[in-house]
């Protein structure tokens, strides 16, 4: 199994585990804090799952219905990630504004800071691997998977002071005061996870540090005298990149060809192992820029 999909699965199981927990004194408390945080976990629940789902079927080898294989599906599983984060941290504002307007007193105070303080341990013993495996692997999913773990671990600890502070002051009111914290820092931390993904899904090229590096590299091969049509895009774990090169016409095909492959190595070598990348150069003898139909607009 890869690592991406052990840290899906322990993310799964962690995630399991809270719900039951906070749902339970969620509901024998009355905190909304709490409550926040059991529906929040039962909805990183399912996101993990589908995490697990993207990342089992993305790795997939292309076939006779997906030609260029399903990577797409990391990106995808990544906007959906930060899609259910936004809708989960709208319905916690809804409730705290809610209990601000009817505030009702707290029960099994105890209970419910031992569950958080179990909660946070738990939480940060998850980040720390889902940190290490995103750092291993660069992966999207597991970058998004991290982040929103992340800010769990941010929500749980507050909600541990939240209830340490009703516990010793009884001003009920901190409860949902944390909770529209909570859901605004929640909103913000998804705004990057969804933008990222969307860009991927829309072939985002790569970033301009990338590009320059390749373009230094077609550059420097003497006997490729110009090149057009630069192309890159980026899907998941896959970089496509694509480009015309001009040789000299009395250059012979074979020996075209072996240059154009030498060229192919090194700029994969230019990305991470993890990283598949497929480059596809069209062999010119002629600089046929200026005569293509296609045009560069930048």
């Amino acid at each position: 199994m890869r690592l991406e999909k052990k840290a899906t699965v322990a993310s799964s199981s962690v995630a399991a585990l809270l719900v039951v927990l906070k749902l339970a004194i969620g509901i024998l408390s009355g905190s909304i804090a709490i409550l926040a945080s059991a529906i929040d976990s039962l909805l990183d629940l399912t996101v993990s799952l589908f995490n697990y789902f993207a990342l089992h079927n993305s790795e997939k080898s292309p076939d006779e219905k997906f030609h260029y294989g399903r990577s797409k599906l990391e990106p995808l599983a990544a906007v959906m990630e930060g899609t259910i984060i936004s809708i989960s941290a709208l319905f916690i504002l809804y409730e705290a504004i809610s209990k601000m307007m009817h505030t009702t007193k707290m029960q099994h105070m105890n209970e419910g800071i031992l569950v958080m303080i179990a909660s946070f341990l738990i939480t940060g013993a998850l980040v720390l691997f889902l940190n290490y495996v995103a750092k291993k692997t660069n992966n999207m999913v597991i970058r998004a998977d991290a982040l929103h773990y992340k800010t769990d671990l941010f929500s749980n600890g507050a909600v541990l002071f939240a209830l340490v502070a009703i516990h010793y002051t009884g001003i009920e009111l901190i409860d949902p005061i944390l909770g529209i914290a909570i859901a605004i820092y929640m909103i913000y931390s998804a705004i990057p996870i969804v933008k990222e993904g969307i860009l991927m899904l829309l072939d985002v090229a790569l970033d301009k540090e990338d590009i320059d590096k390749i373009k230094e590299l077609i550059e420097s091969e003497p006997q490729i005298t110009n090149y057009h049509y630069l192309r890159t895009r980026i899907s998941g774990s896959h970089v496509f990149i694509s480009f015309h090169a001009v040789f000299n016409p009395e250059i012979s095909l074979y020996d075209a060809h072996s240059i154009a492959d030498i060229v192919e190595a090194k700029i994969k070598k230019l990305f991470d192992e993890d990283k598949k990348v497929h480059i596809l150069i069209h062999m010119d003898p002629y600089d046929d820029a200026n005569i293509n139909d296609e045009e560069e607009e930048w």
